[in-house]
């Protein structure tokens, strides 16, 4: 994140220790997190500010779930935002994609290691836990197959039911796709704080939506293809909606009449 925002941006960012992020909410679900997950940013980039002293603060927050066509695929959806009190401004970049975030329930290793193999261990690491999804008892961040082979073999033995649930580590640092993720993020927010608002002249003008309804070439009904973009300034709220120029009509494999 560092170089992708000191480098073009020219500034310094500092890191600020001393608080548990946690306390905002886990992905293993041993602590809720209250609110959006915009709202979770926010709260992270207000807390460093505080912590450090500092009017401009800089912090990401993850969300995991179905992906948003189909609804049968893990998915990612990375925020990274800037709050500067100075200019009184919150910008986002945001970026999203395909998740390493699966989840097992066994009581065979064979069965483990078959899904560590499928979830990209141990570059992404894994959390095991003994009876189920919701048992307090977890170890996060097993990082290699000897650790994990002797949490596999304890949490059996704990569970009432022989049974060992494993999920993938959501955590930032035990999940490179999710960092690669941050990464996109956090050059879309660079790339708005580079790009400044028409009307006002503050950073953070750019994409905020895409709106469907390009028409199909042959019968041409409205599809989920997007036919145009809403810019929005992050400061004063100016907006504009820019029809695309790549493209007039979408194809008849895209279109729900022509391609039910």
């Amino acid at each position: 994140m560092m170089p992708a925002l000191e480098l073009p941006l020219g500034c310094r960012l500092q890191l600020v220790s001393g608080y548990d992020t946690d306390q905002l909410g886990t992905f293993t679900r041993d602590t809720s997190r209250t609110g959006s997950q915009l709202d979770a940013a926010q709260r992270k980039a207000r807390i460093g500010m505080q912590l450090s002293g500092l009017p401009v603060g800089l912090a990401s927050e993850g969300s995991f779930g179905p992906d948003p066509w189909s609804g049968m695929f893990p998915w990612n959806v990375e925020m990274v935002i800037l709050v500067d009190d100075r200019l009184g401004v919150e910008v986002v970049g945001v970026a999203q994609g395909a998740a390493r975030s699966g989840q097992l329930q066994t009581a065979e290793w064979a069965a483990l290691q078959q899904f560590a193999h499928q979830q990209g261990f141990p570059g992404h690491q894994l959390v095991l836990r003994p009876q189920g999804s919701d048992d307090p008892r977890l170890d996060k961040g097993l990082a290699d197959w000897e650790a994990l082979r002797a949490t596999f073999e304890r949490c059996r033995a704990q569970a009432a039911n022989a049974q060992v649930f494993a999920e993938t580590d959501l955590r930032a640092s035990a999940n490179p796709t999710r960092m690669a993720l941050i990464s996109d993020a956090t050059r879309d927010l660079c790339a708005r704080l580079q790009s400044n608002c028409p009307a006002c002249g503050l950073p953070g003008y750019g994409l905020v939506e895409r709106q469907p309804g390009l028409p199909c070439r042959d019968c041409g009904s409205p599809t989920q293809v997007y036919r145009a973009e809403l810019l929005r300034c992050a400061a004063c709220q100016h907006q504009e909606l820019v029809s695309r120029a790549d493209r007039k009509c979408a194809e008849p494999s895209q279109c729900p009449d022509c391609n039910p």
